[in-house]
């Protein structure tokens, strides 16, 4: 049996075992102090922090950016993730062995200042996962219960504004099971992850729809970013970015010109010229739009590139990092997009809010390239690729639960639902592996993976 089926079966176990009913709230392992069930120490309790506050309206680039990295300087992603993310699942394993959290009522009414029906079930709900004082389980809809409620929220990746929305509602109700199988896949992943950190690094984590710049275990910059659609996902991968590409060009994909590109031709002749586009054979030569078969049945034997410019569907910015999927991140000319929560709109690459302060970090040991150089080559339409002096890697993951080195346990919705495939998988993978361990042919063979 692998090292890592190992782990997921001793998560198992330990779910119900009755020593885990004395573990942490927050995802610290280990004996509890005195205190009231659900609580943890105030060095490490979420509930005793001051609440996150409330982003301003986030109506330009630098705002937006600057108020994701007002969250929190803790990296999702570093060298002592898979162990935080094992030591959460035992603890939140403690909790199911308890009963878990209370289910709120989809028709429960919450109103500040008022004393509520719920409002009691609500603070039971919020002391089981930390967010709330242990010694705080009565009284209205106060001030100490919107800020459990604001830090709930920012935990899940939801607007932090103290209110019960049917949203925050129903993370609230998710039950703990399902909990522990998020953080079960989120490591699983990391355990197949061979990424070599840097003392800089950029890391994706496509669920929460964020980009962070991390140098030195600190977040230095984050970013809102647009993922795959459902039905386009975005790939987990690891690679390093050599170089950061200024007003670029756009070659549409096969995938695109087969399909979108050829079915706006059939409907309009003009479309590749309002779009700043030209068709280009294998040795890049211009060929006639009129004399291409647009019908879209079969493979395109031509390129679609996109001129550089304003209309350029990778904006100003484009960021290369060769991979086997022939993704990356870049700008966009749907900047009003960012203001969106619901960030899942791309055909797999990640389109990168405030692109041009990252650009500017990751050419910092350039002196060339400040942010004004990086502005005024722009600013002259010029096409112009800037290699990296020294190569930043970067990852790409798909974690939907992880814990942040200040103990905070954080958890994202599964968009693409492979959460469940992967545990599913792995689940067959360790019992065909059992079972072969136990055939008459091969228990006398050590089997491993």
């Amino acid at each position: 049996m692998s090292k890592r089926h190992a782990v997921m079966i001793a998560i198992g176990l330990f779910a119900s075992a009755s020593a885990l009913a004395q573990t942490e709230t927050t995802g610290q392992a280990g004996p509890k102090s005195a205190t009231s069930a659900g609580t943890v120490p105030a060095a490490t309790n979420p509930a005793h922090a001051a609440a996150p506050k409330a982003a301003a309206p986030a109506s330009t680039a630098e705002s937006r950016s600057a108020a994701a990295l007002a969250l929190t300087h803790e990296p999702i992603y570093d060298e002592g993730s898979a162990q935080r993310i094992k030591d959460a699942a035992f603890s939140y394993s403690g909790l199911a062995v308890r009963g878990g959290w209370p289910t709120i009522p989809a028709d429960a009414k919450f109103a500040p200042g008022i004393q509520g029906a719920d409002d009691d079930l609500l603070r039971k709900r919020l002391i089981i996962s930390g967010d709330l004082a242990a010694d705080k389980p009565n009284g209205g809809y106060d001030q100490d219960l919107a800020g459990a409620v604001k830090r709930f929220q920012a935990r899940h990746g939801l607007a932090p504004t103290g209110t019960m929305t049917p949203r925050t509602v129903a993370a609230m109700n998710v039950p703990v099971q399902k909990r522990i199988r998020q953080l079960e896949a989120s490591l699983e992943r990391l355990q197949h992850m061979n990424f070599e950190f840097g003392k800089r690094y950029v890391v994706v984590n496509i669920p929460a729809a964020f980009a962070e710049a991390i140098e030195n275990d600190v977040v230095v910059r984050r970013y809102r970013v647009i993922v795959g659609k459902t039905e386009k996902p975005s790939p987990t991968l690891t690679a390093q970015i050599t170089s950061v590409v200024l007003n670029p060009t756009w070659t549409v994909p096969s995938s695109i010109a087969k399909t979108e590109i050829s079915a706006h031709m059939r409907k309009d002749p003009t479309y590749l010229s309002r779009m700043h586009m030209e068709v280009l054979d294998a040795h890049d030569n211009p060929i006639d739009p009129h004399s291409v078969d647009w019908s879209g049945t079969h493979t395109p034997n031509f390129t679609v590139r996109q001129h550089n410019g304003t209309f350029n569907a990778l904006g100003a910015v484009k960021i290369d990092m060769p991979n086997p999927y022939s993704v990356y991140m870049h700008d966009t000319n749907q900047r009003n997009l960012f203001n969106n929560d619901y960030r899942f709109d791309s055909h797999g690459c990640s389109r990168v809010d405030n692109v041009r302060d990252l650009a500017a970090w990751l050419l910092k040991d350039q002196p060339k390239w400040s942010r004004a150089a990086i502005d005024a080559e722009i600013a002259s339409g010029q096409h112009l690729e800037v290699a990296m002096a020294k190569r930043v890697p970067v990852a790409w993951i798909y974690l939907t639960a992880w814990m942040t080195a200040d103990q905070t346990v954080q958890f994202r919705n599964d968009v693409y639902n492979q959460d469940e495939q992967l545990l599913e998988a792995t689940a067959e993978e360790a019992a065909f592996f059992g079972h072969a361990a136990a055939h008459p042919l091969t228990a006398h063979m050590h089997v491993t993976q």
